[in-house]
């Protein structure tokens, strides 16, 4: 169910929200919170997702992160019709890509907030997961239209994989082939994509394709032991070529090496939703329910925290996917409040 918004009230134009405690029985970002009146009826009554304030269980004991939450700033047409964002990119010419779930699903910003472009409208079911290639290629997943698509930075289609609205299965070795609940991607050291799968209703798994979209190996089920998952939501590949993966519903962060040989993993009180690695090698994550903006150690350790779950400035609905800007300010996108955050240094 699409709605549209009015994109001169001053929060950000969304979809209608989302929000309670995990449901572990149904991916998160799908069953629906009582809306807000501005956002219209519930599609869903009676269920709520998300958390009122925080929960010190399901977050993690870290000194703060030194960042304040601060308005987005984005100057947003009347015309543009953007929904709950879910991924976002900061780009290498300086600007802010909004990947959402609305008319307008692909959305551009410059660096002082004003609006570029929008792009993609018509060709996504359930936008999810954003990544940024080192060309500077956009690559985006649609989890229920079961597709990744690569666009160029001029905002054409360069690649598909997978069949629109078709799931199904890819054979290893073949170029062509379905998917089944596209989260999110990653790209390793010779350009190799990695994609991981199932979001609840798919069985799970990381996929290995070659640069041209040629399936190499793949990895995963089902389950709770080392190389098994329960929603695997975020994929990351370090400059050793090290994939990280954070199995969701295990509230875990798994670890492997390019070829998918289990190595270790990295325990969390919250939902490890949103992975991201800066280009000198820092770890950050986002933690769903939690709404916690986590900086890890090497070892996975929180090294500083911020944020929290609630109806204020800067507090979380689901903290989702994230990104960092040029300047040091975080962005993360929550789709179920759902907003898009800004947070800056203190």
């Amino acid at each position: 169910m699409r709605l549209t918004i009015n994109v001169l009230l001053l929060l950000f134009p969304l979809l209608t929200a989302c929000g309670s405690a995990p449901m572990e029985d149904a991916p998160i970002e799908e069953a629906h919170a009582e809306a807000r009146p501005d956002f219209g009826p519930n599609p869903f009554p009676g269920r709520q997702i998300g958390l009122d304030g925080p929960d010190p269980a399901q977050m993690e004991d870290a000194p703060d992160l030194g960042y304040r939450p601060a308005p987005h700033g984005l100057q947003i047409p009347a015309e543009l019709e953007m929904g709950a964002p879910s991924g976002v990119v900061w780009t290498d010419t300086n600007h802010l890509i909004v990947f959402n779930r609305g008319r307008d699903p692909l959305a551009e910003f410059d660096a002082d907030g004003d609006f570029v472009r929008s792009w993609g409208q018509g060709m996504y079911v359930r936008p999810h997961g954003m990544r940024l290639d080192p060309e500077g290629n956009v690559w985006t997943t649609d989890v229920r239209g079961h597709t990744v698509r690569k666009w160029s930075p001029d905002g054409e289609v360069l690649m598909t994989l997978g069949v629109h609205e078709q799931a199904g299965e890819w054979e290893v070795g073949a170029d062509s082939g379905m998917l089944m609940e596209p989260t999110d991607l990653a790209f390793g050291l010779n350009g190799e994509i990695y994609l991981i799968i199932g979001h609840g209703k798919g069985p799970p798994a990381v996929l290995k394709f070659d640069s041209g979209g040629t399936l190499l190996t793949t990895w995963g089920s089902e389950g709770t032991g080392p190389g098994e998952f329960d929603t695997p939501h975020s994929i990351v590949v370090d400059a050793d070529g090290i994939v990280y993966v954070a199995d969701r519903q295990n509230r875990r962060v798994q670890i492997f090496d390019a070829d998918g040989n289990y190595l270790s993993e990295r325990a969390y009180k919250g939902l490890p939703c949103g992975l991201f690695i800066t280009k000198d090698q820092e770890m950050y994550m986002v933690s769903g329910f939690s709404g916690e903006i986590l900086h890890l150690d090497a070892d996975g350790k929180a090294i500083g925290a911020t944020g929290q779950p609630g109806p204020g400035l800067g507090e979380f609905g689901e903290a989702h996917y994230m990104t960092i800007a040029r300047n040091g300010d975080i962005y993360v996108a929550d789709t179920v409040k759902p907003e898009l955050h800004k947070y800056v240094k203190q």
